[in-house]
């Protein structure tokens, strides 16, 4: 199967790393592996069959923990898609699942450099994101 788009860029359009202090920084390094990874993705059309795709990482304590660390990343993706895609489903498919699997590799990497970069060097993703069962979620 031919891919029915090209992305012709990608980059981070904005990140942040939040610890207000070392007492928090202390409490979060040995708390972190219950944080819980949540992705947004959005998009906007831009021109001439062009979509912006924001995919947002959040990677948050959803406990009542009052010392917590905040990391939030969002990942531009500048998408051409072909004229032949006429159909919403396509489109959506598209941005939801084809883009995501293709750009996941370097975001996921860019993501953890970003918690590693913030203290925090031991944070692995154990369990890869499946953009096709979440996007065969969405439908049902």
């Amino acid at each position: 199967m031919t891919k029915k788009y090209k992305i012709l860029s990608n980059y981070i359009k904005d990140m942040s790393s939040e610890t207000p202090d070392i007492e928090t920084y202390i409490f979060v390094k040995d708390y972190i592996s219950k944080y819980q990874l949540n992705i947004d993705i959005n998009s906007k059309a831009v021109k001439n069959k062009m979509i912006e795709v924001n995919t947002i990482l959040k990677f948050e304590d959803k406990q009542n923990n009052k010392k917590k660390s905040y990391f939030e990343m969002n990942y531009s993706t500048i998408v051409e898609i072909d004229d032949e895609i006429k159909e919403k489903n396509d489109l959506e498919r598209i941005i939801l699942c084809d883009v995501q699997i293709d750009i996941y590799p370097e975001l996921e990497k860019s993501f953890l450099n970003l918690l590693h970069n913030s203290g925090y060097p031991g944070v692995k993703f154990e369990k890869k994101i499946d953009f096709e069962q979440l996007y065969n979620q969405r439908l049902n």
